[in-house]
Order: structure tokens, then sequence, then C-alpha cells
């Protein structure tokens, strides 16, 4: 009986396994010190979509200590300690999210009041129930170019914001913009923006994204069926990505597809080969990621990473390289992907969601 016992609390510190090494809680919580650690130092250098990044990370780290009580782990030797950091972590957190706030204010005000509402905390809602994606919903082919500009991007999401103009309509939805958004073949960054557009309008409350559809196979098509095809695309380009061995100019757009979906519910997404992947590009020093020494070695290899990055034509709002090599985008779709991970394992691990024996 108590090597049975032991047995139980040893394999409840397992985060995932099944695939390659186990990844244990304590392992993930580290990492994600490590990168709270570069945002605190970092904050004032960080574009937008760095901020928002560790903004969703906070509502990540909330909602796994709003589970912790309740799941089969609870009562381990090391879960006072791994809830302690947890709180620690949020309440860093915290102080460095109001200050990066208001730095974003003051170094670009329009851009600030255009995406400011993402930066509210909770604005991001977390999945309450758990999908798989589809093999059978995958397109046959993917289109070589971008499907829209950033700029159009930008335009769409803060129609749905209410932000295109001062105390601006919210939810307002063009033929164009629905048009683009539910375009299918697009690849990579347009497919990403796809999926974000649809989660942005859900958390919002707009339901109007689909009217006025008048493509007759498309009408009665929901939003949820939408980010299914989405997702199940998004899944098809990451297993991609891997089968060619994760190629430097693949990682910002294979760590985003996880942050995206796995908010979405699409718990296929995390697989613990791919956290342990997302966890050894983590610089070990700076505790960023996008810090790749191997770009550094020569300028023959930076030229053809950009243009490759240039072929598959990149669609990203405001990348940002640091002075210390880090990448702002890069570090945000990393440490929202690693929360996500640790919220999906409280959920399993949830005693109350389980049906009485």
């Amino acid at each position: 009986m108590r090597s049975h016992l032991l047995l139980l609390l040893s394999c409840a510190l397992v985060l995932f396994h099944g695939e390659g090494q186990p990844v244990e809680v304590s392992e993930l919580l580290r990492a994600l010190d490590k990168a709270v650690g570069f945002f605190q130092r970092e904050f004032r250098q960080l574009n937008l979509d760095g901020v928002v990044g560790f903004g969703i990370l906070n509502a990540e780290l909330g909602e796994a200590l709003r589970r912790w009580p309740h799941t089969d782990h609870s009562m381990d030797a090391n879960s006072a300690a791994h809830v302690s950091k947890v709180r620690k972590l949020m309440q860093r957190l915290d102080g460095t999210l109001q200050q990066a706030s208001y730095t974003l204010q003051e170094s670009d005000p329009s851009y600030f009041r255009e995406f400011e509402p993402i930066l509210e905390s909770g604005f991001w809602s977390l999945p309450k129930m758990w999908n798989t994606t589809s093999p059978h919903l995958v397109y046959s082919a993917f289109q070589e170019v971008a499907c829209f500009s950033e700029q159009l991007s930008d335009k769409c999401i803060a129609l749905l914001l209410g932000t295109w103009k001062d105390n601006g309509t919210p939810c307002i939805v063009t033929n164009s913009c629905r048009n683009l958004m539910t375009r299918f073949g697009c690849a990579d960054y347009s497919l990403s923006h796809q999926l974000l557009y649809f989660m942005i309008g859900q958390m919002k409350g707009c339901s109007n994204i689909l009217q006025g559809e008048r493509r007759g196979s498309r009408i009665n098509m929901t939003g949820r069926e939408y980010e299914r095809i989405f997702c199940s695309n998004m899944m098809k380009r990451n297993v991609a990505f891997e089968n060619s061995g994760f190629p430097v100019e693949t990682h910002d757009i294979f760590m985003e597809n996880i942050m995206l979906c796995g908010m979405a519910g699409y718990s296929d997404f995390y697989k613990s080969s791919w956290l342990r992947r997302i966890l050894a590009w983590q610089d070990p020093e700076e505790g960023c990621f996008g810090r790749h020494e191997g770009l550094a070695k020569s300028r023959m290899q930076e030229r053809k990473v950009l243009e490759i990055m240039e072929l598959h034509k990149r669609v990203k709002r405001r990348e940002k390289t640091l002075h210390d090599g880090c990448s702002s985008h890069m570090t945000a779709v990393a440490v929202s992907a690693l929360g996500g991970y640790l919220d999906y394992y409280q959920t399993e691990q949830d005693v109350t969601k389980r049906p009485l024996a």
C-alpha cells in the first residue's frame, strides 16, 4: 500500500508523459520564472505583442491556481511549494504589466489605444471544455503568400474592439473583413490571425461576425466550426514543421499555433514532445526566446533565414528584436503557450470535473 501511494505521488508531479522524456511541474515553473525575470528586466523594450503574451500568461496562472485545490496532486509533498511559486509569479507579473502598459502608452499612444482592451485584466477567457482537431478538415493545399496584410488584420480587429475611433462602436464586421477572415487556404500568420479574429470577437461578445453571409455552403456555419477548421489546419502546419526538423524560421508560428489553439480549447496541441521542444528553445541565461546563437555565427546564415521568412510572407504585428537578440513576439507566444500547458494539466487533474463512480 505504501509503495503504491508513493508511486501515485511521484506520477502526480509529472506534467506530461507518454512521448519522450516526461516534464515535471517544477521544471515548467522554473522556465516561467526565468521568463518573468526577463519581462521584469526588459519590459520597457517589449512591443505590445510581447506585453500581451505575458498578460495571457497571468490569466493562465490565475486559472491554474484556481483549480489547484481540486486536483489529484493538491496533497502532493511539493504542491504547497508549487502554489507559492505560482502566486509569486502572478505578483511579479501584476506589477510589471502595469508598468509595461504605461510605457507602451507613452511610446506608441496610437497603437496602444487601438489594442488597449486586450491588455486589460480579465479580457482573455480560457477554455472550460476541450475538443480535438480533425484531419478531415484540412485544406488540400495552402496558399504560398499571405491572404492579407498586417495592417488590414489590425483594422478588422479594431472594428471588433471598438477602438477604430474614440468611443467607437464595437463588434463592427465589414463584408471585406468577414470574407477575409473566413477565407479557406490561408497559412501560417494569416491562418492564426483568422482564428484570433474569431476569438477576440467571442471575448467581446460579438454575435454578428457571420451575419450577412451569402455563400450558400457557409450560411449555417458557426464560429466554433470555423475555429475547428482553422485549428485543424494549424495542427497540419505544426506537424509539418516537426517532420521537417523544426527549421528556425518556423519556431515562432509553431508556438503561436499552440498558444491560440490551446486557448480555443484544442487539447491535442498540448503534446509533451512539443512542450519539451519549447523548453529547449528558451535561452538559459536571459529566459527569453529567439536568441539563436546559430543565427549570429555568420551573416550568410542570417541572410538565408531572412530570405526564407520573406518567401513565407510572414504576417505578424510589429516584431521587435531586442538589443540582446531576444525576440519580443517569440517570447510572448512561448510563455503563453507554456502557461496553457499548465492550465490544461490542471483541468485534466480536476477531480470535480469527473463523473462519480
